[in-house]
C-alpha cells in the first residue's frame, strides 16, 4: 500500500516527492535591473486566460532574487528546450548566467534569449501570497514561438517530452 500522510513540516520531502510526481516544463525567467540583467529558472508556470493573455509564475520568497522581481513592472518567460538543460542549471545556480547565452534586451530593457522553444514577454499584472511562495501574474504583450521538444522536469531529474505518434 502507498504511503498516506498530512503535508506536515516533518513529511516535507514526502510532500515535495509527491509534488515531482507532476511533470513540468523548465523556463527561464529574466527581468532587468539597475546592476543588469537577472534571471532565475522555474518551474512553477502555468497560463491562466486567453482574454485577456495572462500566464502566471511562482518564485519562491526565501530566495535573494524575490526582490527583483517582486518589483519588476516587466519580465519574460522562456520555455527551454530538451537540450537546454545546462542553461536551466545555469541560471538556478546564479542570476547572472547571461554569458551562458545569446540574449538582447526588448524596448523596456528585459533581457529576451531568442534560443528557447517560446518566449512571453510580460508586464506584471498582480502579484499575490502563495504562502512561502508569490504567485506573480503577468499579461503577455509579445510571444515568440520556435520548433522543438520541451525540456521537462520531475521527480528531482530532468528529461525530454516525445508525444506518441
Amino acid at each position: 500500500m502507498a504511503p498516506e500522510f498530512d503535508p506536515t513540516v516533518e513529511n516535507q520531502r514526502m510532500y515535495r516527492d509527491a509534488l515531482g510526481c507532476f511533470a513540468t516544463g523548465v523556463t527561464v525567467i529574466t527581468a532587468p535591473t539597475d546592476q543588469g540583467p537577472i534571471g532565475m529558472t522555474a518551474n512553477s508556470f502555468s497560463s491562466i486566460s486567453l482574454d485577456p493573455p495572462l500566464v502566471l509564475w511562482s518564485p519562491a520568497k526565501h530566495s535573494h532574487r524575490y526582490p527583483v522581481y517582486a518589483a519588476a513592472r516587466r519580465f519574460a518567460i522562456h520555455v527551454l528546450r530538451a537540450d537546454q538543460q545546462a542553461l536551466a542549471l545555469d541560471f538556478a545556480r546564479r542570476g547572472d548566467a547571461f554569458d551562458q547565452v545569446a540574449w538582447r534586451a526588448n524596448a523596456h530593457d528585459v533581457p529576451l534569449i531568442d534560443d528557447c522553444l517560446a518566449r512571453f514577454e510580460c508586464r506584471t499584472h498582480a502579484i499575490h501570497d502563495g504562502g512561502d511562495h508569490a504567485i506573480v501574474v503577468g499579461e503577455v504583450t509579445h510571444v515568440a514561438l520556435n520548433s522543438g521538444t520541451p525540456l521537462v522536469f520531475a521527480q528531482r531529474a530532468y528529461g525530454g517530452f516525445a508525444p506518441k505518434a
